[in-house]
């Protein structure tokens, strides 16, 4: 099915798009962890935008590629048939996925990007006079180019001496390096096919050997809407490993059900709901930050009562 219709493209699940193209029953689509199905990404519901252009699209050597220019959300960034980003409302969700961990550390200096081929997460890092490098893995070359290209409010950093790329795997990148990082950041697309292993125990455990003592982990956490029982998974291992792990929750407008969830875990014991490092009127105008700030950081980790019920175990 295309998903270019008369001047609009449609985002629809993916376990939906096979069904209606009637390729397969949707079972190779649905969310897993550990190698547990988890259900579909967001079953029964679509979005759409107005296209003004097409401005690329092609398939790289992992995925199908596409960037167009819509009417009320500037350009925006399609991987496999899903948004990735777009010019309106990006800096939402980047700056949440970053400064959540960097901002709950007092003094980060050495910063691991795990995807991110966009080039949003790695604006923010660079936005922390303390952060002395950042590298970033990449298994997707394309999605660099084009975003250089195509979103250059997010790529504009690509160029900066602290940045180092290394285009590969993630799993092998975090297989030699032990013990450098003090905040890891994983932007990652779904737990759809490849992107699972992201969101599994053996992943989280080679985190937490990347990362110092003191180090502290952020990584997309999918929306409370949708992904309960994927988000309690994940959580329930990730305490096996880390002895401070908080969820954190905020709007995200282009986001199946208008809600993003980050995962937040520390090697320490620190509170990680509260900055080490609060922001100044004068430091937001200073940084460009326009979602982001010290309450808002605190005010992320309170959650709905039926979310707590569920991450608590609770009936």
């Amino acid at each position: 099915m295309d998903l270019l219709q008369k001047g609009w493209f449609t985002e629809f699940s993916p376990d939906d798009l096979e069904k209606i193209k009637k390729t397969s029953s949707g079972d190779s689509k649905q969310l897993k962890s550990d190698g547990k199905e988890m259900g579909g990404a967001w079953p029964g519901q679509a979005f759409s935008l107005q296209i003004e252009e097409v401005l690329f699209h092609e398939k790289s050597k992992y995925q199908d590629v596409l960037v167009f220019k819509s009417k009320t959300y500037g350009n925006v960034l399609i991987l496999d048939g899903i948004i990735q980003c777009t010019e309106r409302d990006e800096f939402a969700y980047q700056e949440m996925l970053a400064h959540l961990p960097l901002f709950a550390h007092p003094n980060p200096k050495k910063v691991l990007i795990i995807g991110g081929g966009d080039g949003g997460i790695l604006r923010e890092v660079l936005k922390h006079a303390s952060v002395e490098s950042v590298t970033m893995c990449e298994i997707d070359e394309m999605v660099i180019d084009v975003s250089k290209k195509y979103l250059p409010g997010m790529a504009e950093q690509f160029g900066n001496p602290k940045f180092n790329l290394f285009i590969g795997d993630g799993f092998e990148f975090l297989k030699n390096h032990k013990n450098e990082f003090d905040v890891v950041i994983t932007d990652s697309s779904d737990p759809v096919g490849p992107a699972e292993s992201l969101f599994g125990q053996s992943y989280y455990q080679l985190l937490s050997e990347s990362m110092k003592n003191g180090g502290i982990l952020s990584s997309q956490a999918e929306s409370v809407w949708l992904h309960l029982e994927l988000i309690s998974h994940m959580i329930e291992f990730t305490k096996k490993i880390f002895p401070t792990v908080q969820y954190a929750s905020s709007i995200m407008s282009t986001y199946p059900s208008g809600t993003m969830g980050y995962l937040i875990a520390s090697k320490d014991n620190r509170d990680v709901t509260k900055p080490a490092r609060t922001l100044t009127s004068e430091e937001i105008k200073s940084m460009n930050l326009k979602f982001y700030n010290s309450e808002l950081h605190s005010a992320a980790f309170i959650l709905p009562t039926f979310v707590n019920q569920a991450l608590q175990g609770s009936k």
